[in-house]
């Protein structure tokens, strides 16, 4: 079972996500949080595989409690998804920086919505949507200058390249082939390149390769 915490401070909202999450035989909602401090807490106690989580809440708002949970390496695996009402949310950007695996519209379609706990959980991030790359590159592009990233001459020149089309949005599958090789080989130049680089997952490996300029914003398309 894949267990999920709702954190919104709209009772309405979380009764919404939690009779849908329920009704699917391998989705349980393990608990409900109205603000951010009470979201950390309980996820030190439940442990859930993931978390629904409101930018927007009293007492610590969702990036800060984004922060709290990624931050924590006892909670390592747990995967915080976002949480917005617009999708030109001035905080997605930072909420990925913050460590979050992506962000959700609260008013996308419930299959969409199941899909995305089922993705954080089996290790990929929300990316994909060609909405979601044109904000994050809108984002990146009103960062800093790229700076080189830590780690980022360790990698191999193969790795460097699946970081970059990971960074376009990518996925293993379109990686494997717009490089002809396997799915399996395509995901292994990816998780190196995650831990040579420190990075929790493809979001944070997305972030990198904006930063480090290694993808510019330009590309999408």
């Amino acid at each position: 079972m894949i267990r999920v915490l709702l954190a919104d401070d709209q009772l309405l909202v979380r009764a919404g996500f939690r009779a849908l999450l329920d009704a699917q035989p391998d989705i349980e909602v393990a608990g409900e949080a109205a603000d951010g401090e009470e979201a950390v807490r309980m996820v030190r106690e439940l442990r859930p595989d993931t978390v629904l989580m409101d930018i927007r809440m009293p007492c610590l708002d969702g990036l800060a409690a984004t922060r709290a949970i990624t931050g924590d390496p006892g909670l390592y695996d747990v995967k915080v998804v976002m949480l917005t009402t617009f999708e030109l949310d001035e905080y997605v950007f930072e909420a990925i920086r913050s460590g979050a695996s992506g962000f959700l519209v609260k008013d996308t379609e419930p299959e969409e919505l199941l899909r995305a706990v089922r993705a954080v959980v089996a290790g990929d991030a929300l990316l994909s949507p060609g909405v979601t790359r044109r904000l994050i590159a809108e984002f990146a592009a009103r960062s800093k200058e790229p700076t080189a990233a830590t780690g980022l001459s360790e990698l191999t020149e193969r790795e460097r390249e699946v970081m970059a089309l990971v960074g376009i949005g990518l996925s293993n599958e379109e990686i494997a082939r717009r490089l002809v090789v396997s799915p399996l080989t395509a995901k292994t130049h990816v998780s190196r390149a995650m831990v040579k680089l420190g990075a929790r997952d493809r979001a944070q490996l997305v972030v990198l390769a904006y930063e480090s300029g290694l993808v510019r914003p330009g590309w999408l398309g």
